[in-house]
């Protein structure tokens, strides 16, 4: 009679990882993320995937090459197999940015229980950033070091003064939910984070992005390339090249560059003009924009940068 009792299986253990358990990585002054716990790698996406071919169906032969036809597939079911913990300490704001993703099981630092962490982040005088013209969410530039010095002593004081006031609410005897309620955003907050693979890739892939706020992005790029890196290389090569990396475009995009590589350079702006591109005077709008950076990395320039002679 065949046996037909499951192999033993043993934990799947990566020996990077588990050198860099607890170990914090810095990020900006005063936080930190550390790995507390992991489970899988490369190894158990292609498992995963494995499983759902049956027995006597083609394999495909090489690791590498299923992982990445399953990431460029966009077949994310395996890479929720591998999971990840992390201890974070991150400034209020910013977390305000990440407990956004709820694709994650949280557990925050509570300061109704527990007094504020005594720490908050601080500007340096040449960190102080200008509100975008062009982006009403985000950044461009920085102020001048001078202004940037008055800043950063103001809100030094601003900081010191609110530690003060919750410190002397707390000497007498105010409830501790309460008498946090005048602490600065900048107050530091930690959290055990834990998520499986697939939504930490959506999650890099926005916060990597150089549209995202840079506090968070210093989070995200120690996240990714310091830990993830190093825990399934092979996925995160994948993640890079597809999706990090990659380029995607919609139909009308598609259309447009085909007319610009035939040449057709009226056709394309035509295109450019129904999309709604551009305004009435033919300046391009935000998608334009976005259109136009993609080009860029294709080598081209868009056609409402070009003569708007007869096409080709």
């Amino acid at each position: 009679m065949t046996d037909k009792s499951p192999a033993t299986l043993t934990r799947i253990s990566v020996s990077t990882v588990d050198a860099m358990l607890g170990l914090p990585f810095k990020v900006l002054d005063g936080g930190f993320v550390r790995v507390v716990d992991y489970m899988g790698s490369d190894a158990s996406i292609v498992r995963a995937a494995r499983v759902s071919y049956g027995t006597g169906t083609r394999r495909v032969r090489d690791d590498r090459a299923l992982i990445r036809y399953l990431m460029r597939h966009r077949h994310t079911t395996p890479f929720e197999m591998c999971e990840l913990q992390l201890h974070v300490r991150v400034p209020m704001d910013t977390w305000r940015q990440w407990i956004r993703h709820r694709t994650a099981n949280v557990n925050e630092y509570s300061t109704r229980y527990s007094v504020a962490i005594d720490e908050a982040m601080r500007t340096l005088p040449g960190e102080w950033r200008r509100q975008s013209a062009i982006n009403k969410q985000g950044s461009g530039g920085l102020l001048p070091s001078d202004a940037g010095a008055m800043l950063s002593a103001a809100e030094e004081s601003f900081h010191d003064s609110a530690r003060r006031i919750y410190e002397q609410r707390l000497l007498e005897g105010v409830a501790r939910e309460q008498a946090r309620k005048d602490l600065p955003l900048s107050t530091y907050t930690e959290a055990y984070w834990k998520i499986d693979l697939h939504n930490l890739f959506h999650f890099l892939e926005l916060r990597l992005s150089s549209r995202a706020q840079h506090e968070i992005r210093e989070y995200a790029n120690v996240i990714g390339w310091r830990i993830v890196k190093e825990w399934c290389p092979v996925a995160w090569e994948a993640f890079q090249d597809y999706r990090l990396s990659g380029l995607k475009l919609s139909a009308t995009e598609v259309e447009l560059v085909g007319h610009m590589v035939r040449g057709e350079q009226r056709l394309a702006l035509d295109v450019a003009k129904q999309a709604g591109w551009l305004d009435t005077k033919g300046k391009p709008r935000r998608e334009a924009q976005e259109v136009d950076a993609k080009l860029g990395k294709l080598g081209m320039t868009a056609p409402w940068k070009t003569s708007k002679g007869p096409e080709g």
